[in-house]
């Protein structure tokens, strides 16, 4: 029922839904690009709603007591906590603890944000695709395209471990994505 009214709340905006979700992909890292402008957030809810799409995003384990917790646990948050689990270990990478929730939860797909900022970047944080090579999980590319009023998900990119082809691939499908303010945004220029 909450799928029929996403889809149809985005058709009466004026967007259409690409679909390239497959049907027995349970774990991935997910990312949301462009990510120029508060209505993204809107429109890629509502387009991984209408998919069936059932997103998470980490967030600091502090946020899910109360009484921010049940709201974030609603929205989708899992807590993330850093603390060594023993005296005199080192704090673990945040790459690791977000790699490590694969095996603890068989259903995940896991949201980021990769420019980290609706501010022009052209350097993305990179960490998503050591997440999804640790977890052994493909990488979702999630998108809002403006001019084409289009949104959804458009490719599934299986990490060959060669990180320069990749990016390369994942920034050569987002190059050609219009966001709400183009010149807010870039792809990241190490890999073009």
């Amino acid at each position: 029922m909450f799928e029929k009214l996403a889809e149809r709340s985005l058709n009466a905006l004026g967007w259409e839904i690409d679909n390239h979700w497959p049907l027995d992909l349970e774990q991935c890292v997910m990312i949301a690009a462009p990510h120029t402008s508060n209505w993204d957030a809107l429109y890629a809810r509502l387009a991984l709603k209408a998919l069936g799409v059932n997103v998470r995003i980490t967030i600091k384990d502090s946020y899910m007591k109360l009484p921010f917790g049940p709201f974030v646990r609603a929205m989708g948050g899992i807590g993330i906590n850093r603390a060594p689990k023993r005296a005199g270990e080192q704090r673990p990478s945040m790459v690791q603890v977000m790699s490590d929730l694969f095996k603890t939860h068989p259903k995940l797909v896991m949201l980021v944000t990769p420019e980290g900022t609706r501010s022009r970047q052209e350097h993305w944080k990179t960490g998503f695709y050591h997440i999804a090579v640790n977890a052994g999980v493909p990488i979702a590319l999630a998108y809002m395209d403006y001019a084409k009023q289009k949104t959804g998900v458009g490719k599934i990119i299986y990490p060959s471990g060669d990180m320069q082809q990749d990016m390369r691939e994942i920034m050569q499908f987002y190059a050609q994505i219009s966001p709400k303010f183009p010149q807010d945004f870039s792809v990241d220029q190490r890999y073009l």
